[in-house]
């Protein structure tokens, strides 16, 4: 009887389609219809460097078994491997969360600096859900330092969307490393999503103490035409500035221009379509 339970259990978790379990600014969920209808016809081995919120991962159909997905935020890297193997106990912590969600509550949860993995990952999740436009951003010390937000009931506790995720990442690697650390071989695949190259002042690329500058682009680059040199396909998103321009100006890449609905004002419903690109080493087609 409890075998037959199970299996239930399982059906039900792999017909709810999973989704990014944090809001991450610069998520990829606008652009999927270019992205993924673009992806290599056959690869060996999939990875995805900055996974942030995994937008496009969680939304591949058919994910290939070899698939390693990457990040140098190391309390978002840990959230991913609890989802893997501990969902029931997380799941368990951020019931707690939702129950006790407060101002004082969540200034209290900010503070914390727990070394469980499992309360890691809730805290983050819970500051993602209820922090002001679930930002994640960090000081110079790596101290998240986001204001809590005005939400009336915050989405903190999706157990159904955590369990799909679960099911998701069983058969993937989960590396806490830097993107020139990660080395696909030939005919493997690597899709790129880095903070973009600032369009303004205002542009956001604090998701970990080190921002990601010019000099990092340089480095993504020259890393990006040593895997093409290696036989390897590579899709990188960005934004469609003349220094990202001038940066993959070779005709070892091809760039295509998309579209992106981006807030633009303080008002969330005042937005319009951004200009950004996909650059790949093998032709797209963007209609």
């Amino acid at each position: 009887m409890r075998g037959e339970l199970r299996r239930k259990f399982e059906a039900k978790i792999k017909e709810v389609k999973s989704m990014p379990f944090v809001k991450w600014v610069g998520g990829k969920r606008n652009l999927l219809d270019y992205i993924l209808p673009n992806f290599p016809n056959e690869y060996n081995h999939y990875y995805e460097s900055f996974i942030g919120g995994g937008a496009v991962f969680f939304s591949i159909p058919n994910k290939p078994e070899n698939t390693t997905i990457s990040d140098n935020n190391f309390e978002l890297i840990i959230a991913y491997k609890v989802i893997q193997k501990e969902p029931q106990p997380l799941i368990k912590l951020l019931k707690t969360h939702q129950k006790n969600h407060s101002k004082d509550y969540y200034n209290k949860i900010r503070s914390q600096e727990p070394s469980d993995q499992v309360e890691m990952a809730a805290r983050l999740i819970y500051l993602n859900k209820t922090c002001y436009n679930g930002l994640y951003r960090v000081n110079k010390q790596g101290k998240f330092n986001v204001p809590m937000g005005s939400y009336k009931n915050p989405n903190i506790m999706q157990e159904d969307n955590i369990l799909a995720c679960h099911e998701a990442l069983k058969n993937t690697k989960l590396l806490y490393k830097d993107f020139d650390e990660i080395e696909p071989k030939k005919n493997d695949f690597i899709y790129c999503d880095p903070p973009y190259h600032p369009t303004s002042e205002n542009s956001f690329t604090s998701y970990t103490k080190q921002n990601f500058t010019e000099t990092d682009h340089v480095r993504l680059r020259d890393y990006l035409m040593k895997l093409v040199k290696n036989g390897v396909y590579i899709m990188l998103s960005n934004s469609n500035t003349k220094f990202i321009r001038d940066l993959y100006n070779s005709d070892k890449f091809h760039k295509e221009i998309v579209y992106a609905p981006r807030l633009v004002s303080c008002k969330p419903d005042s937005r319009e379509h951004v200009e950004e690109l996909l650059i790949t080493n093998y032709p797209i087609n963007i209609s």
